[in-house]
């Protein structure tokens, strides 16, 4: 299938508010522009929301599973649900799961026991784990390097240097770099994408946030991923064509699109 796409946008939220009065509009322009879109839950209600428009659209997947956030809300009743949620065929992912210790609305130590638990719900499925990292990356290696040295999945916004970079590739893990590549004084990222090899990049928007340029500063949506790989292509001094085919390729590999 992954012929019939341009590009994939690997990480959207089309659940969000920001949709509200206009979320089919947005759907529409993506899917005009030949752009698949994988919607992505960060609690019960956003994974359940994912699930219902992935049914509804047939070029958009889901990934369900909670926020580092929403860490707390995590019971056993929960796990259960996302379980449940994972037996229908259009969900690709568990995500988004991870650290966040830059805002630390859950305890850590919780942030921690719910990555560990949904790591292994994922690997029980054989589905792939989407990543968020912030200011966390010490106890997220620590966390991966634990249970296993290979994983499959995608670290979320990856905005790191060419060294992180390695140590993330050296555990299995794709990167995904969003409109922040666009972004002019981002010279770190810029250099780590010129390091890392085209096969290991995906795509993404993290919309309605991390707008690109040039719509920097509006709501970001799904169509807006060709920014990036316009970007990504100028970075790393090859064609378009092979940054659209080759991400796609990736993503399709990835979450057996």
């Amino acid at each position: 299938m992954t012929a019939s796409f341009r590009l994939i946008d690997t990480h959207a939220h089309l659940d969000a508010s920001d949709y509200r009065d206009d979320r089919a509009a947005v759907i529409a322009r993506a899917f005009s522009r030949s752009i698949g879109v994988i919607t992505v839950g960060v609690d019960r209600h956003s994974s359940e929301t994912a699930c219902h428009l992935a049914r509804r659209h047939q070029l958009v997947w889901a990934a369900i599973g909670v926020h580092p956030h929403d860490a707390r809300t995590l019971d056993q009743t929960l796990l259960s649900n996302l379980e449940d949620l994972a037996q229908n065929e259009r969900v690709v992912a568990i995500g988004e799961i991870g650290l966040d210790y830059y805002r630390d609305l859950s305890p850590r130590n919780v942030q921690r026991r719910v990555f560990r638990e949904q790591i292994a719900l994922a690997q029980k499925l054989d589905l792939p784990i989407i990543v968020h990292n912030r200011d966390s990356t010490d106890d997220l290696l620590a966390v991966l390097t634990k249970p296993s040295s290979s994983y499959r999945g995608v670290i979320h916004s990856f905005l790191g240097s060419a060294t992180l970079a390695d140590a993330f590739h050296s555990l299995g893990f794709h990167l995904g770099i969003g409109g922040p590549i666009t972004f002019a004084k981002n010279e770190l990222l810029k250099e780590a994408v010129r390091h890392i090899p085209l096969k290991r990049i995906l795509l993404e928007t993290d919309c309605p946030y991390l707008t690109p340029v040039p719509h920097r500063g509006k709501r970001n949506e799904p169509a807006y991923v060709h920014y990036v790989a316009e970007a990504v292509a100028e970075i790393k001094g090859v064609s378009l064509k092979q940054v659209q085919q080759a991400t796609s390729d990736n993503a399709s590999r990835l979450f057996r699109l």
